[in-house]
């Protein structure tokens, strides 16, 4: 093979390789990934810690399809602010390395396929959830950004369905557990987000983008809404401690990290800064995984 032939082989792979990263990077790989844990922990916890593997695959492989279209749209329809804030003006569609019709036939091709694949291959249900959380993040979320504050609130909701996802692939009833790990996931997002929220606020509000820290800029709003998410996930984390024996490890852990985050949304309350949103963000990133992975790996879960 000669020099030249390998040169280009090499471009070719560099040129493929390119490709590919950005069509990861159109689904948001760290949302998908969270999303990913909160189907598996849920099908978890609804089966007992006896959930069938199979099953479980396949709820998460068709999340992981519907998710994905779900954050190309997002990218798709937020193209013009994403180009005013430098977090976000790498992103594939923005400067132009993917093209929209492409970006537009893989996000229905992945929604498509994954509501598909949920029915065949779980059940009708898991696949309503599934277009439900669809919906609620870019129908519904997306465009709130710009209009108003609470579009918070809905994100939160969007981002706690798919607990009912890993809930109804294993048959699931709808139960006071149930209930409790959806809350779970939906008042961590206040703390968690209302950190970043601060951290970008120049840059959520030269793109127009409706949050906290844009309509009230002292941080005032933001550190309140930390703090009062931060102070209902302690009473939710203990309803699945309820009346059981076995429950003190799980106890002890939920408590102690839920105390600290309470105490760093605090911090941010009274003193939103860089520091303290940080502080909280990073806290925010150990709680919910940690939790989460107690309640599924516990017996009496």
């Amino acid at each position: 093979m000669t020099t030249s032939t390998l040169s280009v082989a090499t471009t070719r792979r560099a040129v493929w390789s390119a490709r590919l990263r950005d069509l990861a990077e159109l689904t948001k790989p760290r949302i998908v990934t969270m999303v990913l844990f909160s189907v598996g922990a849920s099908a978890m916890v609804a089966s007992w810690g006896q959930p069938d593997p199979s099953v479980v695959l396949h709820a998460v492989l068709g999340t992981v399809l519907i998710a994905a279209s779900g954050s190309i749209l997002n990218q798709w329809l937020e193209r013009d602010t994403d180009a005013r804030m430098a977090r976000t003006a790498d992103r594939p569609m923005v400067n132009g390395r993917l093209g929209v019709t492409e970006a537009l036939a893989l996000a229905s091709m992945c929604g498509l396929t994954g509501f598909l694949y949920l029915i065949w291959k779980t059940n009708y249900w898991t696949a309503v959830w599934g277009a439900g959380t669809w919906l609620l993040y870019v129908v519904a979320y997306t465009p709130l950004k710009r209009h108003t504050a609470w579009n918070t609130a809905v994100g939160a909701l969007s981002g706690a369905m798919p607990i009912w996802i890993g809930w109804a692939a294993v048959g699931g009833r709808p139960e006071l557990r149930a209930i409790a790990m959806f809350l779970l996931v939906f008042f961590w997002q206040f703390p968690h987000f209302m950190a970043i929220a601060w951290l970008y606020r120049q840059q959520y509000a030269r793109a127009g983008i409706q949050v906290a820290t844009v309509t009230d800029p002292t941080g005032r709003l933001a550190g309140v809404q930390a703090v009062l998410g931060a102070i209902s996930l302690l009473p939710v984390t203990m309803v699945f401690a309820i009346a059981e024996p076995e429950a003190k490890p799980y106890l002890a852990i939920a408590c102690l990290l839920g105390v600290i985050q309470v105490y760093f949304a605090w911090i941010f309350f009274r003193r939103p800064d860089e520091i303290s949103a940080r502080t909280l963000l990073r806290m925010s990133l150990i709680y919910l995984p940690t939790v989460l992975a107690c309640v599924a790996a516990s017996p009496w879960g």
